[in-house]
């Protein structure tokens, strides 16, 4: 699955998403409003004109996301040219539907004609929208922020890394291989193209491999707690989302110490969400703040670029322990 939420230009948004639906009835409102303004002066005219259209508008707005939510899959395999004229088609029929037997009552308001027109001007204007800000949010653009948190990878954890291995070839020279091969998958996930939303188990397996590389290093200091026996591995989840947060954790929990720290990480789904929940020690010092937020800042835009306002990202402080809860929806390969 790609960024298919609201970051492609020339493709659909995903209509069964919170964040797009919130948008598209914050935009019709404001249309309407806009309209109600236009063909009245004072503030009573206005009120009773509003009301007027709104008993039009707003049950054509809640059928017509809910015909859109559940064609929502059938229009993503259709490409874009077709799939906006068959959004088009779905806008009419349901404002046809919807004045010609919904709301009898009040035919007087207008011609069938008249809200056709105004359907077809609100369906342009969210389809250029989201054109719009698919384009400002591009895969290039994300793809380019995401190589920055690549670039951001530690050279001292490459470093002792290999330092790790070095010292490894002759006591153990089969564990050093295996070492070797972690080390080589996780910078060619480092590398590749990650603009694709990933299953969990494939996150949860890169984030092992690197704790156990660092765990080479670090020996007893670095002591790790696993609760993952009711994670979802099916989920979808941006790449790289686990790694850069265990890496800060190794940094900024683990390596000032002199005695044992536990990182702890939790996975689990509730009904439609998955939920992900990371814990480590953690000794203030201010130096070491800038990295930290640079990848949050930069997980926090992926997850947005994803799924919208349906994922969030919280991080809690206390005098001894760093926390992060990230929450995504539950989403499968092949679901929209």
């Amino acid at each position: 699955m790609s960024i298919n939420q609201n970051a492609n230009a020339g493709a659909l948004p995903n209509f069964r998403n919170l964040g797009i639906l919130l948008r598209i009835l914050v935009i019709v409102d404001g249309m309407s409003l806009a309209a109600a303004l236009l063909k009245t002066g004072g503030w009573l005219a206005l009120m009773e004109e509003l009301i007027s259209l709104s008993a039009l508008v707003q049950p054509i707005l809640v059928l017509s996301l809910l015909a859109l939510a559940a064609a929502n899959p059938w229009l993503h395999r259709l490409r874009y040219p077709y799939a906006i004229a068959a959004l088009i088609a779905i806008e009419l029929a349901v404002t046809s539907v919807v004045y010609l037997y919904g709301l009898g009552a009040f035919r007087g308001i207008g011609v069938l004609g008249h809200y056709w027109l105004f359907t077809l001007l609100v369906t342009g204007v969210l389809i250029g929208y989201f054109d719009l800000r698919g384009r400002a949010l591009s895969p290039a653009l994300s793809e380019a922020r995401l190589q920055a948190l690549q670039a951001r990878i530690r050279p001292h954890f490459l470093f002792n890394s290999i330092n790790a291995v070095l010292s490894l070839i002759r006591q153990d020279p089969r564990r050093a291989e295996h070492v070797l091969e972690d080390l080589s998958d996780l910078f060619r996930v480092l590398m590749a193209d990650n603009r694709q939303l990933g299953p969990m188990a494939g996150e949860i397996g890169l984030a092992k491999q690197y704790l156990g590389i660092e765990q080479l290093r670090l020996g007893e200091r670095l002591q790790v707690e696993w609760d993952i026996a009711d994670a979802p591995t099916d989920a979808l989840i941006p790449p790289l989302v686990l790694q850069p947060l265990l890496e800060n954790a190794v940094y900024h929990g683990i390596e000032p110490r002199s005695d044992p720290g536990v990182i702890s990480i939790r996975i689990h789904r509730d009904r439609d969400q998955v939920h992900i929940l990371l814990c480590n020690p953690y000794r203030q010092e201010g130096e070491r703040h800038g990295g930290n937020r640079m990848a949050l800042a930069n997980i926090r835009e992926r997850l947005a670029l994803h799924f919208d306002a349906e994922a969030s990202i919280k991080t809690t402080e206390t005098a001894d322990s760093y926390r992060v809860h990230i929450v995504i929806p539950y989403l499968k390969a092949g679901a929209q």
